[in-house]
């Protein structure tokens, strides 16, 4: 509920107009500091993955959260400039780098085989809990105590629900050397030499980028169509709904189907949900429209994990993760930019919703050359491929 995606992401519709009018600047200015932000962590999550593999979870996770509620709370003190508030959401970022999912995919994927989709897709299923009530928390707070004292609440959140959770539930999933299962797979530099890694990196960079973007900017685009902000947001916890929804189908359709063919329909999902937009504004149209999208993130995540898994196995999860989920986290940044910047330079958001339709065909085109499963389930071996291909 408290992951970066939640909290850098999610919240930060709600809070587009308020901090322009603080800083006196455009929407692409502002996207940037998303994009600065997710960049950051993309650079650092491969650290974080290594480090998960050689520490374990927990080490790695308790003192994350903290850094990034700190980080959080002192998006309050940024100057009255928007290049200082920039500053401190890359900050923001480097330590949102041990808050992603990765650690919590390992513990999950670690513990679980025949049945690792389904406990993947519960598990993940908080990052939409989070994705539906934040924005609405963020939205309240904004409207109550104003934008910086909201940086401080969120900061407040994200400590009480997330290190307690940490600390007395999350399970230490075996390490190398103590288990088969962990011993299994391909190192982190065999797996980047891989065709199905730089796939699968294509793949979820579009997927998120167009996900991320469209989300990140539903709010202004309601509400510059006379929308309330209040209803406006509405649209943003549909789509956190949603999330959940797909978490928890997406789970269900990993261990029964080819997962290639889970992850092409969701694509097909988010490209229906982003071609909506183009046909109206209204507020029902944005409301499907954010829960296809949220149907999308709610699998992408889960989708992601869960081929690592089966394509590269579990010996360098977190390191392999680390690296695809740094690809991941440039979308989740570059695509509100490329929204903030299309509206600034056309005064339509038209212009990147196109790019995002063209990179999610690319991406469906991908998946069909990815081929058998390396590491498939030791119960569910006729599922690792249904027709015959290369690997």
């Amino acid at each position: 509920m408290v992951s970066n995606g939640p909290i850098v992401q999610f919240s930060f519709g709600s809070l587009i107009k308020p901090l322009a009018d603080e800083f006196e600047t455009d929407r692409a200015t502002l996207s940037s500091a998303v994009l600065i932000a997710f960049t950051a962590t993309a650079i650092f999550t491969p650290f974080a993955g290594r480090l998960v593999d050689r520490f374990g979870v927990r080490p790695v996770v308790l003192p994350a959260i903290v850094l990034f509620a700190l980080a959080i709370a002192a998006l309050s003190l940024s100057p009255s400039s928007a290049y200082g508030f920039l500053f401190f959401y890359g900050v923001l970022g480097i330590f949102a780098a041990g808050q992603t999912p990765l650690p919590y995919a390992k513990s999950v994927a670690g513990c679980f085989d025949a049945k690792r989709g389904l406990a993947l897709g519960i598990s993940m299923a908080g990052v939409g809990l989070g994705a539906a009530i934040i924005p609405q928390v963020t939205q309240a707070l904004i409207t109550s105590v104003g934008w910086r004292n909201t940086y401080l609440a969120l900061a407040v959140i994200v400590f009480a629900v997330g290190f307690p959770a940490a600390l007395l539930l999350l399970k230490e999933p075996a390490r190398a050397g103590t288990g088969p299962l962990q011993l299994e797979g391909l190192g982190a530099q065999e797996a980047a030499h891989s065709r199905q890694f730089w796939s699968l990196v294509i793949i979820f960079l579009t997927m998120v980028m167009a996900c991320a973007g469209v989300i990140a900017h539903i709010v202004p685009i309601l509400t510059d169509a006379g929308v309330n902000p209040q209803l406006a947001t509405s649209a943003v916890g549909s789509a956190g709904l949603a999330l959940i929804i797909g978490r928890l189908i997406v789970g269900y359709l990993l261990d029964k189907i080819f997962a290639p063919y889970v992850t092409l329909f969701f694509l097909l999902v988010i490209l229906f949900g982003i071609g909506l937009l183009q046909i109206s504004t209204s507020p029902m149209t944005a409301v499907m429209s954010a829960m296809c999208i949220g149907l999308g993130l709610g699998a992408e995540i889960d989708l992601l994990a869960y081929l690592i898994s089966r394509y590269f196995g579990m010996r360098s999860f977190g390191t392999i993760y680390g690296y695809m989920f740094a690809a991941f986290n440039i979308g989740c940044g570059l695509g509100p930019f490329l929204m903030g910047l299309s509206q600034s330079q056309t005064g339509s958001y038209g212009t990147a919703i196109l790019t995002f339709a063209v990179g999610l065909m690319v991406a469906v085109a991908l998946v069909f050359g990815l081929g058998p499963y390396r590491y498939a389930s030791a119960s569910k071996v006729e599922l690792a491929s249904p027709v015959p291909a290369s690997v």
